[in-house]
């Protein structure tokens, strides 16, 4: 199995809202990933990053909205130019935010693309799209083929890829355990330390259900595996991500 890290695009806001008790006037520049598995017989997209007509003008592309107003979006390469779409057999998408699903219009609508029901169901309802800040042109091209499971879910059957319902950050939030030891936490925690001081952002569905989530992947840290955050400058760069 091999897994590789893309960088799909960077987003820069303020500080005070990223990560809670940060002084405010700063910001921080953070990196926006997506993940290839591949297997002897699948080639899953876990994210898709941002879209590249959204980078050259959100408002264009989304419509106004005040979280936009609050993140200056950037990309070096898009998820087109790293990947070629059409050899990819599966998506996975941790949850409907922009910087997740926004290139899902990249990718061929024959291609399955597994979540969770509880965000799926979350991305069709008006007033719950509005409180998570969902962009519904990313996720709602016709005939696209979803794939919706609940909970917990063994993606392939036979272990190795396993989605795992962290809920908090967004209704049906899911991280991704890879060969056992390596987690894709996505967002239950944007930054490595997050996962210990529970400094959530200001933004999120459900705060202590969040704090949950991020005690489950504590605990699979502490017990020897690898998770990743979803959005660390320090800790994310492109590269095989070992297994």
């Amino acid at each position: 199995m091999h897994v590789e890290l893309l960088n799909v695009g960077w987003l820069t806001a303020p500080a005070s809202i990223l990560r809670r008790g940060e002084p405010r006037g700063q910001s921080i520049r953070f990196p926006v990933p997506a993940y290839i598995v591949e297997t002897a017989e699948q080639r899953i997209l876990i994210d898709t990053g941002l879209h590249p007509a959204a980078v050259a003008d959100a408002t264009a592309f989304y419509g106004p909205s005040d979280a936009l107003d609050l993140f200056r979006h950037e990309q070096e390469l898009t998820l087109a130019e790293q990947v070629d779409l059409d050899t990819v057999t599966m998506v996975v998408l941790t949850h409907l935010h922009g910087d997740h699903a926004g290139g899902l219009p990249l990718v061929p609508t024959s291609v399955r693309v597994v979540m969770q029901r509880i965000e799926w169901a979350a991305g069709h309802d008006r007033a719950m799209v509005k409180r998570n800040s969902y962009f519904p042109r990313d996720y709602t091209e016709e005939g696209r083929n979803v794939v919706l499971v609940d909970g917990d879910h063994d993606l392939l059957g036979d272990g190795s890829v396993e989605l795992l319902l962290t809920a908090g950050h967004t209704p049906g939030h899911q991280s991704v355990r890879v060969g056992g030891n390596l987690v894709l936490g996505a967002d239950v925690a944007y930054f490595a330390g997050v996962l210990d001081d529970e400094r959530f952002p200001v933004y999120g569905h459900d705060l202590a259900e969040q704090g949950r989530s991020a005690e489950r992947l504590r605990a699979l840290r502490d017990a020897g595996a690898r998770v990743l955050p979803g959005h660390d400058p320090d800790i994310l760069r492109p590269g095989p991500v070992p297994v």
